[in-house]
C-alpha cells in the first residue's frame, strides 16, 4: 500500500541529519543512526504574493525488509512543522509509512516508522513549506529617440532567507493570489506544533489546509529535466495562478539573491505624454509614459507581476542613453494598459497666472449678513517645450462648488470636480491659453 501522510520537517540542509534506523522491533530507541546523501533533486516553487514556497526533493533510501525508521531534523530554519508530505516514488506498493512522532527529549526531529516488503534503494519523494524565499520582478524601459516606442525587458529577483540551502534546484515562480490558514514563519518558530508533548501522528490525519491543492496542480509539471541550453524562463497559465519557470538549475544557499532575465521586447508602442495637477505636484511637470499589455503591443503572453521600472531613452544617434525615472507598477493583467508616472521633467514648463479676480452678485439676508455671491477667475497659462521631440502636455485644473468655465481652448470634464486640457507640443514651442471660471455660492448656486 502507498500512504502519502502530512507531518512535520523542518532542516533539509546538504547535510541533513536525516537518520534511518533499520531496525524489526517495535522499540523506539534512537540507534544506529545514519547520515544520508544529499538530494538527488530539489524543486522550488515560489510564490509572490505570500511568504510561502512549496519544496518537492527526491531522496535515494535504503531500505530492509520489515521495519525501518527514519529521523528528520529541521532546526534553524523556517520550514512548516505542519506541511511536510513523504511518499515511496518507486517500489510504492511495498512501502508503507505507518505513522509519525515527535522523539522524546529531542527538539525539532520527527520519528517516521516505515514498514517496507523490499531489501534495497527506494527513491522517495518529500515535499513541504517553507517561508524565507521570496521572489520580485524588475523592468528596464528603453525608449526610442522620438518617445513612441521602446524595448521592455524584465527580470526576476529570487532571495533565500529560510535558513536551508538548496543545491542544484529547479525555481518556479507563481504570480497570483493565495489565502494561508495560519503565518508559515510563525509555525516555523513554533517547533512541534501547538507545544505538546511528542504524540503520534496516525496515517490518517487529514492534509493541513494550506495552499495544498494549488501545490499539487503544479507539482506534476515539475518532472522534466532541463538540457543544457541557454537559461531563460518559461511562462504557462493555470487558472488564476500564471507559473514562470526558470530555465536550467540553480544553487540557492541562504543568504543568496540573483537576478535571472525574464523577458526582451523590441518595439513596445508606448505614448509619452506630461502632466500638470498642482493639487498633486505642485509646480512641477511630471512625465509619463504608457503602454499596453497585448499582444498588438507585442506583449500580452503572460500577465506581468508587480515591480520597479527603470526608465531610459536614447538620447542621441550614437545611442547614449539619458535616464528619465523610475516607477512602480502593480499586476499587469493581459490586455490591460498601464500608467508610469517617472517623475519631474525641467524640460516642459508650464506656468498658470490669476490675471483678473472678481466678486459680483452679492445678496444679504434680512440681518445683513451675505447669503449669495458669485466669483469670477481669469487665468493664463504658459507653456514651453524645451525639448528636441514634441511632446503632449496635459493641463488639469480642480474646482469646487457651482462652477462654469468659458475658454477658446478644447477641454474636457474628468470628473464633477476636475478638467483637462490637452495640448501638443513641437520642439522648441512655446503656447499660452486663457479661460474663466465662474463659481457661484451659498444662495446663488444652482446645484
Amino acid at each position: 500500500m502507498n500512504s502519502l501522510l502530512p507531518f512535520t520537517l523542518r532542516r533539509f540542509a546538504s547535510w541533513l541529519g536525516v537518520a534511518l534506523v533499520l531496525s524489526a522491533t517495535s522499540s523506539h530507541a534512537r540507534i544506529n543512526v545514519v547520515t544520508l546523501p544529499g538530494r538527488d533533486s530539489v524543486q522550488l516553487t515560489i510564490y509572490n504574493s505570500a511568504d510561502l514556497t512549496l519544496v518537492k526533493e527526491t531522496r535515494v533510501l535504503t531500505f530492509r525488509k520489515g521495519l525501518n525508521k527514519l529521523e528528520f531534523s529541521w532546526a534553524n530554519t523556517l520550514i512548516d512543522p505542519t506541511s511536510v508530505e513523504f511518499r515511496a516514488v518507486t517500489h510504492a506498493d511495498a512501502v508503507d509509512l505507518l505513522d509519525v512522532s515527535f522523539p522524546p527529549r529531542v527538539n525539532n526531529t520527527l520519528e517516521w516508522r516505515i514498514q517496507s516488503e523490499f531489501a534495497g534503494e527506494v527513491t522517495v519523494e518529500i515535499r513541504y513549506f517553507t517561508s524565507g524565499i521570496t521572489w520580485s520582478a524588475d523592468y528596464v524601459a528603453e525608449a526610442a529617440t522620438n518617445e513612441k516606442s521602446m524595448a521592455l525587458s524584465g527580470n526576476v529577483r529570487v532571495t533565500n532567507k529560510s535558513g536551508e540551502d538548496y543545491e542544484n534546484a529547479q525555481v518556479r515562480l507563481v504570480v497570483g493570489i493565495i489565502r494561508l490558514v495560519e503565518d508559515i514563519a510563525n509555525l516555523a518558530q513554533q517547533g512541534r506544533p501547538g507545544g505538546q508533548p511528542p504524540q503520534p501522528v496516525p496515517t490518517s490525519a487529514p492534509a493541513p489546509v494550506l495552499a495544498k491543492a494549488i501545490a499539487r496542480r503544479q507539482l506534476s509539471a515539475m518532472d522534466a529535466e532541463s538540457g543544457e541550453k541557454p537559461r531563460e524562463i518559461i511562462k504557462e497559465g493555470l487558472s488564476e495562478y500564471f507559473l514562470y519557470t526558470v530555465g536550467g538549475r540553480d544553487t540557492i544557499p541562504t543568504g543568496w539573491s540573483k537576478r535571472l532575465p525574464s523577458f526582451s521586447t523590441p518595439g513596445v508602442p508606448v505614448t509619452s505624454y506630461y502632466k500638470f495637477e498642482r493639487e498633486r505636484w505642485g509646480d512641477a511637470v511630471v512625465r509619463f509614459y504608457k503602454f499596453t499589455n497585448s499582444v498588438a503591443s507585442k506583449l500580452g503572453k503572460e500577465p506581468l507581476p508587480d515591480g520597479d521600472v527603470k526608465a531610459f531613452r536614447l538620447a542621441t544617434a550614437d545611442n547614449l542613453y539619458q535616464f528619465i525615472g523610475r516607477s512602480a507598477v502593480k499586476y499587469i493583467p493581459i490586455n490591460e494598459a498601464v500608467e508610469m508616472e517617472l517623475g519631474p521633467d525641467r524640460e516642459v514648463m508650464i506656468k498658470p497666472t490669476l490675471m483678473n479676480w472678481s466678486k459680483t452678485d452679492v445678496s444679504f439676508d434680512t440681518t445683513g449678513n451675505v447669503k449669495g455671491w458669485t466669483t469670477k477667475e481669469t487665468w493664463e497659462v504658459e507653456l514651453q517645450n524645451s525639448k528636441d521631440i514634441g511632446v503632449v502636455v496635459d493641463v488639469r485644473r480642480n474646482l469646487r462648488g457651482d462652477w462654469s468655465l468659458t475658454t477658446q481652448a478644447a477641454y474636457e470634464k474628468v470628473e464633477a470636480t476636475k478638467v483637462k486640457f490637452m495640448l501638443p507640443l513641437k520642439p522648441r514651442e512655446k503656447q499660452k491659453f486663457s479661460y474663466e471660471v465662474t463659481v457661484r455660492h451659498g444662495t446663488n448656486a444652482t446645484k
